[in-house]
Formats: C-alpha cells, structure tokens, sequence
C-alpha cells in the first residue's frame, strides 16, 4: 500500500493508503477507545484486559494526601500505519489547573501479523496520585504530544460530604 499523510476526514486527521487495486483507503491514526481510573488491572495470558473498582471520586480524610496505586488504563486502538514510536505523555492537574505530576514514554507499536487491520493496544500505569485540595482532577492523556484522552477525578474531603437526615450517601 503506497501512502500519503496529512489527508483530512470529517474533521479527523487520516492516512490516505492506496489498496492493491488502486482504490483509496483511508485509515485514522492511532486513537483512544477508553481512558479510566481503577483499583486494579492486569493483561491475561490470552491478552484480556481485566480491570476491577472502576472509579471517578475518590474521598480522603486529610489534606494533603497519596492515593496510592490508582492504576490508569488506556485502551487505544491502532491500525498498521501506527506501527512504530509513539510518546505517550500523562499530565495529573489539580482543581486550580497546576500540574502535580507528568511522566512520558515511549510505545513501539510492531508489525501485527498478517490480515491483521486494528490493533487494541492497552496501556496499564500503576500511579500514585498526590491530592493537594477538594475538588476536580485531572489526568490528560496526549499521544504524539496531541491530547488524546482526559480522565476526570472528583476528590472530596470528609468535610465536603455530608449526609442529610434520613438519607444515604455514597
């Protein structure tokens, strides 16, 4: 397949490809199915991704604090023009919008065997994430140094919740 970037469709970034038969195809770049935050996450012998205690808030007893070993999951799906070095970019910002913590690497995406046309490449980072004050987080995924993903995480204090008489809570 002989191939041409920089082709633009419905608003999305495209690799134009020539197939065997000279009809254009037309394939989107490397992009990120689900991004969440969990208590645990792990790959199977068979390649299942398996996660468990998806969650979106967090509730701390004091300020500051470590959520210790969040585990962020990225499902990102690929075809055979990502093959090759990606940088993956994580960026956790606090209520204020100051960023607490940000690491980058590197993914090789190889060759998938053939007849292969999308790929699922799972990302596991297990992070322990610093909490400053109440409020929204933030964990931005960015691959290829564009903004692929955001991971919203409410955290409240025991102060910020309380229950009303005769109600329940979560």
């Amino acid at each position: 397949m002989l191939e041409r970037e920089g082709v633009v469709m419905q608003g999305k970034s495209c690799v134009s490809k020539v197939d065997a038969f000279g009809r254009a195809v037309y394939v989107a770049p490397m992009q990120v199915a689900f991004a969440l935050f969990a208590d645990a996450a792990n790959l199977s012998q068979e390649g299942k991704l398996n996660v468990l205690g998806v969650f979106d808030a967090l509730q701390v007893g004091n300020l500051p604090a470590v959520h210790p070993r969040a585990h962020l999951v990225v499902h990102l799906k690929g075809s055979n023009s990502d093959v090759g070095r990606h940088t993956v970019t994580l960026r956790w910002t606090n209520p204020n919008g100051s960023e607490l913590w940000t690491s980058s690497g590197e993914l090789n995406v190889g060759q998938p065997p053939a007849g292969v046309t999308e790929m699922d490449l799972p990302l596991i980072a297990q992070i322990d994430l610093p909490i400053d004050a109440a409020g929204a987080y933030n964990m931005s995924v960015s691959l290829d140094d564009k903004l692929s993903a955001e991971v919203p995480v409410q955290v409240r204090t025991a102060q910020s919740v309380r229950p009303t008489s005769g109600g329940m809570f979560s």
